[in-house]
């Protein structure tokens, strides 16, 4: 039985989160509605520089330690850039390599008739 390759993406940025550790210049809002910024709490938006929160690299809504366990405390409302970093990724893997993880291989896209469907 082969791992959906969804779940293994979510377990490894949960084990991971070196994006979200690489740089404050990094979770810059850019296509983002207005109306979907607004659901972002305002503890975690820095708005007179236009991106997320961070203290020092680390965005403000990653919980955890990286390379260890981590979660977003906004996951459901986190901005477009957020969604753009794919497990195995080349972003990814840049900040993989910042932080002394591995490299990991980028997941294979899903097809019609694959997985998930």
């Amino acid at each position: 039985m082969t791992a959906d390759p969804a779940l293994v993406a979510i377990s490894s940025c949960q084990t991971c989160g070196a994006c979200c550790d690489y740089s404050p210049e990094w979770p810059r809002f850019s296509t983002e509605e207005d109306a979907a910024l607004d659901r972002i709490p305002a503890k975690y938006v820095d708005d007179g520089l236009g991106r997320m929160k961070c203290d020092g690299n680390r965005c403000s809504a990653l919980t955890g330690k990286v390379g260890t366990a981590t979660a977003c405390a906004i996951y459901d409302v986190r901005p477009d850039v957020c969604h753009a970093c794919e497990p195995g990724d080349d972003a990814c893997n840049m900040a993989r390599v910042h932080h002394g993880l591995p490299e990991i291989a980028a997941a294979a896209p899903l097809t019609a008739g694959g997985a998930g469907d």
